[in-house]
């Protein structure tokens, strides 16, 4: 977590790239943030940059690079789109991944439980189908369907119990909410960063702690698409 001068210098950074397309000097720096000498300022740089926030570049007068953005900053984080349901109805079952149920929605495979917490076993073989709206889906690639267990995103809107919509697939990019394989062992959904040689699944709640390994440690089985609520 960033401290709240940490949390404001980025801010301030980030807006003066946005609108002039260079970070602010060190002068501007302090006196946004009202402290007594640059100093204060270089300790709050490092910090960031220690944190994977920032990055400045060699050899170049005013020269620092946005990373990335907490939640807090994000104008457009990623949110779950979100079928609400009622407790009363039952998931319908039965059906073949991906089969076309009737027009509007298609059934996925429920691939058993997943850990939004501390890491737990790996993904299981299928224990029913559940239906999603076809709209839901991308056009190409195949998705499953997992049950969240544990509280670590849940300032990313994903709940424990809720059922969340997964595409297949490798790859991701920084930001993306992944399912990612731990260890070979493991199966966790974080938030998918990667710095240098080493990948960071970050959770959205504070009480929680990333969790760091190198990147041949981590295998991406998916991204988050859609989630299933019910009540």
């Amino acid at each position: 977590m960033l401290t709240k001068k940490q949390l404001d210098l980025l801010e301030f950074i980030h807006t003066r790239l946005q609108a002039d397309g260079v970070p602010p000097s060190f002068e501007e720096m302090k006196d946004a943030l009202d402290l007594r000498s640059k100093s204060g300022i270089h300790r709050l740089i490092t910090a960031l940059e220690e944190r994977g926030f920032i990055r400045r570049l060699a050899h170049k007068a005013r020269a620092i690079e946005v990373v990335r953005l907490p939640d807090a900053l994000e104008p457009t984080g990623f949110r779950p789109r979100v079928i609400e349901g009622d407790r009363a109805s039952p998931i319908p079952l039965g059906g073949a991944a991906h089969e076309v149920t009737t027009e509007g929605a298609a059934t996925l495979p429920l691939m058993g439980k997943i850990a939004a917490g501390v890491a737990i076993e790996a993904i299981q073989d299928v224990e029913r189908n559940v239906t999603v709206p076809a709209e839901m889906l991308s056009s190409s690639g195949n998705h499953f369907a997992l049950e969240i267990r544990g509280e670590s995103m849940i300032e990313a809107g994903i709940n424990d119990g809720d059922v969340v919509v997964i595409k297949q697939g490798n790859v991701a990019e920084n930001g993306d909410i992944v399912v990612a394989y731990v260890d070979s062992a493991q199966a966790t959904l974080k938030k998918y960063m990667r710095k240098g040689d080493r990948i960071w699944l970050e959770p959205c709640n504070p009480e929680f702690s990333p969790i760091i390994r190198a990147a041949g440690q981590v295998q991406v089985m998916g991204k988050l698409v859609g989630l299933i609520r019910t009540y």
